[in-house]
This record gives C-alpha cells, structure tokens and sequence, in this order.
C-alpha cells in the first residue's frame, strides 16, 4: 500500500451501478478524503473545466466531446457538447475559447451560454492513421493541446511506432510537441524526441510540460552479463530488465529540447545494468538505444539534459494537469497525472493518479494520491486517463475502462 493512504469506499449514486461498479469498489486515498462516481461516460479520456462550471470530457471512441453539469447532488447531467469529430482528445480553454485537439488538427470554439460555436482552425493537416504516407498505421494517433500564457499553442504529436525513426523527418515531424505562434502561424517543433507525450499541460509559472509514455520492448543495451547470465546481454530482450526500463518521463520543454527518442533513453538505475539496481527517478539521464544508437553514432545521449522526474516503466501516463490552490496543503500547488498502467509488464504497473508537488520552480518526486485500482492478481477495475481539479476543490477523474468520471473530495468538501 502506498505510503499515508487508507483503503474507502467507492460511493455509487443509484443508477451508475453498470459494470465493473455493480460491486463494491475501494480505493486507496489520503486520511478523510472519499471517491464517488460523478457520472458514467463510457471511454471517456481527457477533461476540462468550463469557465461557465461545467466539466467537458473528450471521447474519441465515438467522435464526441461530452459536457457535465453538477446537479447539486454529488452528480451531473450530461448532453453532447461536439460530435462527428475525428478523434477528439486533448481540450482546454484560454477565456472563453475553447481549444479542441482531433487527430488531425486543432481547431478553437466560442464557447458561451453551454455551446460551443463558430469553429476555426488553429493547425490543419497533422498525422494519423489516414495520412497518404502511413497507410492506415498510427499507433499514437490521439493529440493533447495546450496554451501557453503568451497564446502560443502547443499540440502533441506521438510517434507512429515503437521506434519508428523515419517519424523525426516527417513534415510535419512526428514524436514531437508542435507550437503555433502567438495570434497563429506555421507549426513548427518545440520539442522533439518525445515518444508519445499524451501528458501536456501548462505550469504556474508559465512552462510547458510533458508526460511521455517512452518504449516497449527495450533491448539490454550494455556490453556485459545481465544478472546471472554468462557473457554480454547486449541486445536481448530480457523480461526482467524490460519491466523497468525506461521510465516515463515529466518533464520540463524549452524551445528545441530533445527528448531523446528512438536514439537513448532515460535510465534511473542507479548502477547502470546491475539487475535489481534501486532507481533515482529525479534529474535521470539517458542512455544509448541499442537497436538505433548502439555506440552513440546517432546521439551523444549525455549531452541530454536530464529528465526532470519519471514514472516507473510502462507506467503509461496519460493526462496531465496543475493545481495552483484550492487543494488542502500538501496538495496546493503540483501536477496530477493519469497513470493507465502497463499493457506488457508483468506483473503489470498498477494504475494510480499521481502527484507532484511544485518545488523550488518544478516539481518534486511522484507521490500516490490515488491508488487501488487493481487487485493483488494483477486484474483491475479501473483505470485513470486524467485528473483535474475542479472549482469546488475536489479533483474529478476519468476512467476510460471503468467508464467512468469520480469526484475525489478532501475532507469536508
């Protein structure tokens, strides 16, 4: 159990009780704090606040964008706010103007008295799955958008593959975080490198950040014996190693930075290739790539500054957002992050909504705010894809397994 939490409860208003809710559920959350099912939105993924109140809630399964309006009683009623769109994922707002990211492209909306109108491009033309040159192969088509202080946007572009490297010469290139000047412009990259940087999200002091789900299937990629192994390792596949490396990576963007992908990647081990070495996942450098960079010929992957924080490997985070007040202390100001847990890890990354408290000018380790999502065999209910916090001080997370959106109230809220 992670460190200072407690098991409760998870409250289910009469009629949400559908599948996996139709038994009891608990979670694992601070002392005092309770969890209760806010609405069922099957698939439902990336979220917003309004500036009318309402939660808007992205569902790229069926095209829609979905807006919830608290009833007063711990609920809300839903309507479709969009639909007939391509994917649609990432959503925030800067005033009233609705920023909306489809697989595609970023459009913005007037968004005014519950609707949302008057539909203009910000980005056109960006990958996916129907793009001519990829024939119907996107594994990352979903895109996140952000805007900065300045009005720049920010929009992210995942990789095609796993380790795809043709994508770091495609206009517009791909495994990147695309800007768009302030009062519009030509995309160009802001950071590149980045794998599949679901996670984005702007900082109170105006920095954009990413979560960056990074490889599967990494090769051992050091000259010696792995564990009790007899002779070098480099190159194999081994499901130990596998499980751990390399971590997700939080981090902080500035114009040009590399995220290191496909060429090296973020290693916290703290004696590098030692099987069953403890991990520093704060200030994490990088190593080679052994299937594209096996002697650094492509990237001197120590020239990469290092990561600023990370998840455990094949953590999957998802959505990322800040808080700047309005939680109790200890949660005031920091990040929260959707983990969705590993598909190919065994035994799999539990999923969790994470915390980083912002310190000295960035954020401190990951903490657990919420856990308890799957069982001791492995097997799970839920899984996290965002986590906001809303104008009430509670925190509102999506679960596109469950179907789900919870209210995660502090004590008294």
């Amino acid at each position: 159990m992670p460190a200072g939490l407690v098991p409760v409860a998870v409250t289910v208003p009469d009629g949400m009780g559908a599948a996996p809710l139709d038994s009891p559920r608990q979670v694992l959350v601070p002392p005092g704090w309770t969890m209760s099912v806010f609405a069922r939105i099957p698939s439902a993924r990336l979220a917003a606040w309004a500036p009318d109140g309402t939660l808007l809630v992205s569902v790229p399964e069926d095209g829609s964008v979905v807006r919830l309006v608290p009833d007063g009683r711990g609920g809300a009623t839903q309507s479709v706010l969009l639909e007939g769109l391509n994917q649609p994922h990432g959503l925030t707002f800067a005033g009233s103007t609705l920023y909306v990211a489809q697989s595609d492209r970023v459009d913005t909306y007037a968004y005014r008295a519950g609707a949302a109108t008057d539909p203009r491009p910000v980005v056109t033309g960006l990958p996916d799955a129907r793009s001519p040159d990829l024939g119907g192969r996107y594994a990352h088509a979903l895109k996140s958008v952000a805007v900065g202080p300045d009005g720049a946007v920010y929009v992210s572009v995942g990789s095609t593959g796993n380790i795809s490297v043709a994508d770091l010469t495609a206009s517009p290139p791909r495994a990147s975080i695309l800007r768009v000047p302030p009062g519009g412009g030509p995309a160009e990259p802001f950071a590149v490198g980045v794998r599949n940087g679901t996670g984005l999200a702007v900082a109170p002091d105006g920095s954009v950040w990413t979560a960056v789900n990074n490889r599967d299937n990494i090769q051992y990629p050091f000259d010696n014996p792995y564990g009790a192994a007899s002779g070098s390792s480099r190159g194999q596949v081994i499901g130990e190693y596998v499980r751990d490396h390399p971590v997700e990576s939080v981090a902080r963007l500035t114009p040009g930075r590399n995220l290191g992908w496909p060429y090296c990647n973020p290693d916290a081990d703290v004696e590098l290739g030692v099987a069953g070495s403890a991990q520093k996942r704060s200030d994490v450098p990088f190593s080679p790539d052994v299937e594209t960079n096996r002697y650094g010929q492509e990237l001197d992957c120590a020239t990469l500054p290092p990561v600023e924080q990370a998840l455990g490997a094949h953590s999957a985070p998802l959505g990322l957002s800040f808080v700047d007040g309005g939680l109790p202390d200890g949660y005031a100001r920091g990040a929260l992050v959707g983990v969705h847990g590993s598909w190919n890890a065994s035994p799999p990354r539990a999923p969790e909504v994470s915390f980083f408290p912002w310190q000295d000018g960035g954020l401190g380790p990951q903490q657990t705010l919420v856990g308890g999502f799957q069982d001791a065999d492995g097997s799970r209910w839920g899984r996290p894809v965002a986590a906001v916090a809303g104008p009430d001080g509670a925190v509102y997370i999506t679960d596109d397994a469950a179907g789900a959106v919870y209210r995660l109230a502090p004590p008294a809220r």
